[in-house]
């Protein structure tokens, strides 16, 4: 199994991209070391808000922000980025950053029917709209300009042809966040390539409940041999979990962070599947202001890939380092 075979499938092309930079409202952070580099651009200046459903304390925002700040300061944007993991509430967000005037916005769909309206006002007033890391079914019919993450379903097969190519008997697939439509279609695509999948929702909002609710269900399922977590926090639960329950079920991921690449690298952890957040919070920004400034809108139409692509054993090295520096 490849990813690039699957996405080839869905006819959609992956872009790559590294940079590093941060700040809440678009300059250099104090204290950062390197930066962008570059410098900015001499273009008006701009601002942007950037609405996600980031649950606090879940470091894969961190990486979109990261990526996000980066774009900002070398396009001479003010970056306002909320974020709220209720559905309405983050319509309200958007309805805010309409009423506060911004010249574009960049949303995350996870619950596309709850932000449509909010989107369509947003259009009404004439403020460009992008959409990245969920949403990927949705984006379009919503009057939305681009899309950039990875597509869920397809990166939920790959897993699954990799559960079976490991020999795996049954596997345990996670959900953090009920109702959430890149996690649903992620499980969705592990049981359409490995039917002996099992979903399990936990409160991704309280670590100790998921904890306790995966041990319990390895405990009362001793077939279960692999847990696919769809987060890196969840995966070092997991990891956690296992231990508790006394199984010998191996872990896999979505996401990374820097202390799930010692997890790799430790063993604790087998593998981990990147869609590169910092690239989606990148090209986010950077898209609204070549928008804004030339016109221009990037995928022809299509979703913009950012992943998938998967991070193991044998090729952690290479992004190890930039994981540790915040911005894998």
């Amino acid at each position: 199994m490849t990813f690039k075979r699957l996405a080839a499938l869905a006819g959609a092309g992956v872009l790559a991209l590294g940079m590093a930079a941060c700040s809440s409202t678009g300059g250099a952070p104090e204290g950062s070391e390197g930066g962008s580099g570059g410098g900015t651009v001499d273009t008006p200046r701009k601002t942007v808000a950037m609405i996600t459903h980031e649950v606090p304390g879940d470091s894969f925002w961190d990486l979109v922000r990261k990526g996000a700040e980066a774009a900002a300061q070398k396009d001479n944007i003010e970056l306002r980025y909320s974020n709220d993991p209720e559905a309405p509430n983050q319509a309200n967000l958007v309805q805010s950053a309409i009423d506060s005037g911004v010249d574009g916005i960049a949303v995350t769909l996870a619950k596309p029917d709850a932000m449509r309206a909010a989107v369509e006002r947003a259009n009404a007033a004439g403020i460009p709209v992008v959409a990245f890391n969920a949403g990927m079914d949705s984006w379009e019919a919503m009057g939305v300009k681009e899309y950039f993450g990875q597509d869920g379903f397809i990166a939920g097969q790959g897993v699954g042809e990799r559960l079976q190519s490991e020999g795996s008997a049954k596997a345990l697939c996670v959900i953090h966040e009920q109702g959430h439509v890149d996690l649903e279609a992620r499980c969705a695509g592990v049981r359409d390539t490995f039917p002996a999948a099992e979903i399990l929702n936990v409160n991704g909002k309280d670590m100790p409940s998921v904890e306790a609710t995966i041990t319990a269900k390895l405990q009362q399922d001793p077939s279960i041999d692999y847990i696919v977590a769809l987060g890196a926090p969840f995966a070092l639960t997991a990891v956690q979990s296992a231990q508790n329950a006394g199984s010998t079920a191996k872990i896999g991921t979505f996401d990374t962070n820097a202390a799930l690449v010692d997890a790799i690298e430790g063993g604790d952890v087998q593998w981990a599947v990147d869609q590169q957040p910092y690239l989606q919070g990148y090209l986010a920004v950077d898209s609204l202001w070549l928008y804004l400034t030339n016109g221009n809108v990037m995928g022809g139409g299509a979703p913009v890939l950012t992943g998938p692509a998967f991070i193991d054993a044998s090729n952690i090295d290479a992004v190890a380092e930039y994981a540790r520096g915040g911005t894998r």
